[in-house]
């Protein structure tokens, strides 16, 4: 089987897309890569989508994007399918084009309304980026969603298919060991509502100086969970390389997930979850049904949008090394069982094998 990889997804900043080419390439799949990156970060496109005056810039990098993408197909193989990757709500409709009989595949994991609305959007523009979520479904043999939440979201009779968001092999550190000193813990992510940063600043404040903090990257809840940290022992990190960060994290013992109780915030098991696990942290993340259905008992759960519970359920780890490590143990072989590209993509996997995607 031949599938190529198809759209404007930057693999380096969104490592979705990574995870399926590797894991299709393990399974034995032969993949080309057809990439244009709009180079645009997820919060720009949906600021795009939120503020109208800003349309004619996205359509000029969709139509440079375009350009690239349709002249690099024709110099690949034809596909037996193609797989748009993640953000790739315009790049489906070029994929059909370019690709006339080949099925589509396209990873969704994103909706654009629903993302819209966890940002604060509402009224019509959310009628026009819900209608954009139904266009590409549409416009796709086979919709690929990351959770059974998602999924249930699709229009009715959406041939879907449901494969964890996993982690690259870049993230599987050796095996769990001791350590001794402070608690380490780490977050890393864009600062969205539905990661719930601020309700980690209200927790950070309430340690104070109980245990070493390190939080990672920019976004539009940045500020405000700094201010709800006020004093706490924290060591803030605007960027770091997507390539130096699997290291970073792996010298922390836990990795924190999301904690917002928004809809959208409750339907998702993000990156961080998978990554942190394969880098042998313990992961305390929000009780959630698709969390716990995808951690089981390798996570602490702490209520979603409750900094006391996050702020004791630290505390208490802190206290109890030996089941410390039994977490970060139970996260570390979960990954490696589960988490790792080729392990996640068997689902994928069937549905092409089912026939026409």
């Amino acid at each position: 089987m031949r599938v190529q990889a198809f759209g404007s997804f930057d693999a380096a900043r969104h490592p979705r897309v990574a995870v399926l080419v590797e894991g299709l390439r393990d399974s034995g799949v032969e993949v080309d890569v057809c990439n244009a990156p709009f180079g645009l970060t997820t919060a720009e496109r949906v600021r795009m989508l939120q503020q109208p005056w800003r349309l004619p810039l996205l359509v000029l990098r969709i139509l440079r994007s375009w350009l690239t993408l349709a002249r690099t197909a024709r110099t690949l193989p034809r596909p037996d399918a193609v797989l748009v990757g993640y953000l790739g709500h315009f790049d489906v409709h070029l994929a059909r084009l370019v690709h006339r009989g080949v099925p589509i595949v396209h990873d969704m994991l994103v909706f654009a309304g629903d993302t819209a609305a966890d940002r604060g959007a509402g009224g019509l523009k959310q009628k026009l980026l819900r209608g954009l979520d139904r266009a590409a479904v549409r416009a796709s043999d086979l919709t690929v969603v990351d959770t059974a939440e998602h999924q249930a979201m699709l229009p009715s009779g959406a041939r879907s298919v449901v494969v964890l968001v996993g982690a690259p092999d870049t993230w599987l550190a050796p095996a769990p060991e001791a350590r001794d000193g402070r608690l380490k813990v780490v977050f890393f992510g864009l600062y969205t509502p539905l990661q719930g940063a601020p309700v980690i600043g209200e927790a950070l404040a309430l340690l104070g100086d109980q245990v070493d903090v390190t939080m990672i990257g920019r976004g539009q809840d940045l500020a405000e969970t700094k201010r709800l940290a006020g004093g706490a022992r924290v060591d803030w990190r605007d960027w770091v390389e997507p390539g130096d960060l699997p290291g970073i994290v792996r010298e922390h013992d836990v990795c924190l997930g999301v904690f917002s109780p928004t809809g959208k915030g409750m339907r998702v098991v993000p990156n961080k979850v998978y990554q942190g696990a394969a880098a042998g942290c313990a992961l305390v993340t929000s009780d959630s049904a698709p969390q716990r259905r995808v951690l089981g008992d390798a996570a602490v759960f702490v209520p979603p949008g409750d900094p006391r519970g996050l702020a004791d359920a630290l505390l208490e780890l802190d206290k109890d090394r030996a089941r410390l490590l039994a977490l970060r143990t139970a996260a570390h072989d979960l990954a490696a069982r589960a988490f790792t590209p080729q392990a996640v993509v068997q689902p994928l996997l069937e549905a092409l094998s089912e026939g026409s995607a």
